[in-house]
């Protein structure tokens, strides 16, 4: 069943007015803009005179609070003067880094170019280790005090509540019922048995925010930063075969090493942060689905088919949250 949630005023966000509220931040504009692949928010590549273009970013409404937006905007600024390779937001003549305009807030970014890295390569592995390492180093000097945290309950309890209550077919409602029900008990077992520290992350290091030029690397995009485990920015460049992550392990620990000490006790917490991640990631786009993006770019999803994929994902996650750990040698 599909439910209207969380209406929101994309729509009113014209090409004017991008222009306009990058004017109104002190950069005055050649009227050149260009749309950039974004869901959550809406960004732009917005041309400058006399300068390079930058990229604008538009939060999308009542996710953040301001304090929150600001919180990561100094890790982002703590990382920069640290010389850690993150792109933080541009700052205006006065310092600022985030802007209003018309009911929008938004910030500016410099522009940056760059490929994914390649996570089959052991060589880039090791590179992204040591630059995860050296993010860590930085992050676990103080905690956010307005950011959420991730936990099990965020990310998991919600995330099955609400698709349960708005969008899970009534054929299928019984088996993802019973199926999230044991799987959230068996991840709450994992962190009680680790009992993780929590520490400010990246939050979401896939491929898509690692921009990788020559001998150069940057994460980018910390819109998602939060409080959680440290192994949160790490278990998402592990893939394939159990024999193949325990090889990119290695790389990414003996990288990681260099600056930070990597926490094995961390270990059996991957499948139960991977599984979060699935549950979160199908509750996003139902919570997303009032939003004409949404339909047209995602028509695959809210189909019985899909969800009975999903079913099944969640299953062979609860059977990988039964098998040993991945271990550092």
């Amino acid at each position: 069943m599909r439910e209207d949630v969380n209406p929101h005023p994309y729509e009113a966000l014209t090409p004017d007015t991008v222009l306009d509220a990058v004017e109104s931040a002190g950069f005055l504009s050649d009227l050149r803009i260009l749309a950039l692949n974004s869901y959550e928010n809406r960004v732009y590549q917005v041309g400058i005179e006399g300068a390079e273009p930058l990229i604008a970013k538009f939060y999308r409404p009542e996710r953040w609070t301001d304090e929150q937006i600001l919180e990561e905007h100094r890790f982002s600024w703590q990382l920069a003067d640290a010389d850690i390779p993150v792109v933080p937001p541009q700052k205006n003549a006065d310092g600022d880094t985030l802007f209003a305009y018309k009911g929008f807030r938004f910030c500016l970014y410099p522009r940056k170019g760059g490929h994914a890295p390649a996570l089959d390569d052991l060589d880039s592995l090791f590179q992204l280790g040591r630059l995860t390492g050296r993010l860590h180093g930085i992050a676990r000097l103080e905690g956010f005090q307005h950011r959420p945290s991730l936990t099990t309950e965020t990310f998991g309890d919600s995330s099955a509540a609400f698709l349960l209550q708005h969008f899970i077919p009534s054929a299928l409602r019984n088996a993802y019922e019973t199926l999230t029900r044991d799987l959230l008990y068996r991840i709450r077992q994992r962190f009680d048995e680790v009992q993780p520290q929590l520490q400010r992350v990246h939050g979401d290091c896939h491929v898509g925010n690692i921009l990788w030029r020559g001998d150069e690397v940057h994460f980018v995009d910390l819109d998602d930063s939060r409080m959680a485990p440290a192994i949160q920015d790490i278990w998402m460049f592990l893939s394939g075969s159990r024999d193949a992550q325990q090889r990119q392990l290695s790389e990414l620990v003996e990288g990681y090493n260099e600056f930070s000490d990597f926490n094995p006790r961390e270990l059996p917490l991957v499948e139960a942060l991977r599984s979060l991640r699935i549950m979160h990631y199908s509750a996003w786009l139902a919570r997303r689905w009032s939003d004409p993006a949404f339909p047209r770019t995602f028509p695959w999803f809210n189909t019985e088919r899909y969800w009975a994929e999903h079913i099944l994902e969640l299953r062979e996650q609860l059977a990988l949250l039964n098998e040993p750990p991945l271990e550092v040698f």
